[in-house]
This record gives structure tokens, C-alpha cells and sequence, in this order.
């Protein structure tokens, strides 16, 4: 008969080095890797299906931070629980990590202010992902709000990485953060149009919009009296959502209409008034003064020859 040769199950207990706590074994340093490595997967696999069962309940701007900080963590305190097992006191390491916090912290201020500012991001909520936004002259999309950073996708396809500190202190434009928008125009009619029938006109094609909104009510008017023309304004409020379509759609709707009523938009115009003088003075022409010393000098000679 064969013999089964098992596997020496001393061998995991072979001691790799000696800490203060204790002796690690190789056994350990495996416990360690495949908990560790466990935890990894079962957090993932958690993430993804809390985002899976939080997708129709939750907004993305709001479950994504809370996902992040339940993974991050999680592994943070199985990490922490586990170090005794490679010999680590868990007490010694946070006070070690504590005072080298402290250090990189003054060595690398930029990192701490945006770690800062982004955790006051998620929970102000000045932005959300999915937003219009316009920060410090780049407007987009917000595609994501990180920890550190905050990824905008511009309107050209352009994907724009912003340090979360210089999101948070700067000015920030939130395009769609409220729920309606009021758009402004500024039509030009000639003097000689009829301007009350304009504004009839204009009134007409804004009624007729479904997303023209009639609380806050359009308003119609008469601003300005420029050099030739005279300037009707044109206010509309809309929803974030259709304004643009709105915005672009009627503006071409009043141009058309205007004209097909006679109504036209005039060109910029200067009156120029040439003046002519029809009484010309006569020109006196002058001697040079060289040829009249000259007269007087020979006059005064003939004078002396006379008395002579």
C-alpha cells in the first residue's frame, strides 16, 4: 500500500521575526494577507450592491460620498484589527501615526487643505454630480467630487481635475442649482414701426410657449430710445431644463414674425451734415518785409539826395 505524505503543519508555525507583542509566525503573516484580502473583495462586492439597491432611492451626488466613506473605513478598522497578528500594537502605531500626521501635514499643506475642503464639499453640497457648473472660469459637467479632487467634464468633451481647495474658496456657479431661469433679450425696431404692436407680437409667441413659465409672469417693454432704434426688452423665465432650447427657439420665432408684420430690425445709421462757406473773404497777400526795408531805405536815400 502507499503511504499519504500530509503536508508538515509545523511549517506555518516557522517564526519569521519577534516583535514586542510576540513571535510571528508564517501562519500569521497568511492570516493577515488572506483577511485583508477578503475584506478587500467583501467591501467591494458590498459597495456595489448597495449602489445597486440605492440607485433608484437615492440620488448619485448623495450615495456615492456615503459609499466611499462606508468602504474606506471598513477596511480602515479590519486593517487596524488585524495588525496584531504581524506584531504591530495597534496603540503604538496610532500614536506614531498621529505624530507623523503631524509632520506631513506641515510638509504637505496643500494635500491636507484639499482633503479638508473636500470632505466641507460633501457635506455643504455646493455642487452635485451631474451639475452645470462654472468654477474659476471652466464650466462643465461634475462627473465626480473625490476626496482630494473634484473632475469636470467641459462642454467641448475636455475632462478638467480642480484641487478641491481651490473649488471650495473660489466663486462657484451653479448653473441648474435652482429649479428656473429667466433669460433676457433685447429686440431693436425702427422709429417709424409701431412699437405697441411689437410688444403685442412678442407677447403672442410667448404665450404660445408650453415652457414659458407665467409665474414669475414675462414681461415686455420699452427700455431705451437709442440713436435708431427704438430697444424693446424681453424677460422669460423658464425651467433649468428647457430654458436654452427656449431661449434659442424663440428668439428666432420673434425675428420671422416680426418681419412677416412689416416690423424690421434696422441697421446702425449716422446722419452726416456737410457745411459750405459761400462768402469767401478775400486774401490779403503780404510783402515779404525784406522787399519793403528795401522800399523805405531807397525812399529815404532820394530824401537825403533832395536836401543835399
Amino acid at each position: 500500500m502507499g503511504l499519504l505524505i500530509l503536508p508538515d503543519i509545523n511549517f506555518f508555525d516557522f517564526v519569521l521575526y519577534q516583535t514586542s507583542v510576540g513571535s510571528v509566525t508564517l501562519g500569521d503573516l497568511l492570516k493577515f494577507a488572506l483577511i485583508l484580502s477578503f475584506s478587500i473583495l467583501f467591501s467591494r462586492v458590498l459597495t456595489i450592491y448597495l449602489r445597486r439597491s440605492l440607485k433608484d432611492r437615492v440620488s448619485k451626488d448623495v450615495g456615492e460620498p456615503i459609499l466611499k466613506l462606508l468602504y474606506y473605513s471598513s477596511l480602515i478598522v479590519v486593517f487596524i484589527s488585524i495588525l496584531p497578528l504581524i506584531g504591530l500594537d495597534p496603540s503604538g502605531l496610532l500614536l506614531a501615526g498621529g505624530v507623523a500626521g503631524i509632520v506631513l501635514g506641515f510638509a504637505s499643506q496643500n494635500i491636507v487643505g484639499n482633503l479638508v475642503s473636500g470632505c466641507f464639499l460633501m457635506f455643504e453640497r455646493p455642487i452635485k454630480i451631474g451639475d452645470q457648473v462654472e468654477i474659476n472660469g471652466i464650466a462643465g459637467y461634475v462627473t465626480d467630487i473625490r476626496i482630494i479632487s473634484t473632475l469636470i467634464r467641459t462642454y467641448d468633451g475636455l475632462l478638467v481635475r480642480l484641487p478641491n481647495q481651490q473649488v471650495f474658496t473660489t466663486n462657484i456657479t451653479n448653473i441648474v442649482g435652482h429649479p428656473v431661469r429667466r433669460f433676457e433679450y433685447t429686440v431693436r425696431i425702427r422709429y417709424t414701426d409701431d412699437a405697441s404692436a411689437a410688444i403685442w407680437i412678442i407677447k403672442d409667441l410667448i404665450d404660445k410657449e408650453p415652457f414659458a413659465l407665467l409665474s414669475p409672469p414675462p414681461s415686455v417693454f420699452v427700455n431705451e430710445l437709442g440713436d435708431s432704434a427704438v430697444e424693446i426688452v424681453v424677460r422669460i423665465w423658464a425651467p433649468v431644463s428647457e430654458w436654452f432650447g427656449l431661449k434659442t427657439r424663440l428668439l428666432w420665432n420673434i425675428k420671422k414674425t416680426l418681419e412677416e408684420n412689416g416690423i424690421e430690425i434696422p441697421f446702425p445709421q449716422r446722419v452726416l451734415h456737410i457745411k459750405t462757406d459761400s462768402q469767401k473773404k478775400p486774401q490779403v497777400i503780404e510783402e515779404p518785409k525784406e522787399k519793403r526795408f528795401e522800399e523805405n531805405e531807397c525812399v529815404l536815400n532820394f530824401e537825403e539826395r533832395v536836401l543835399n
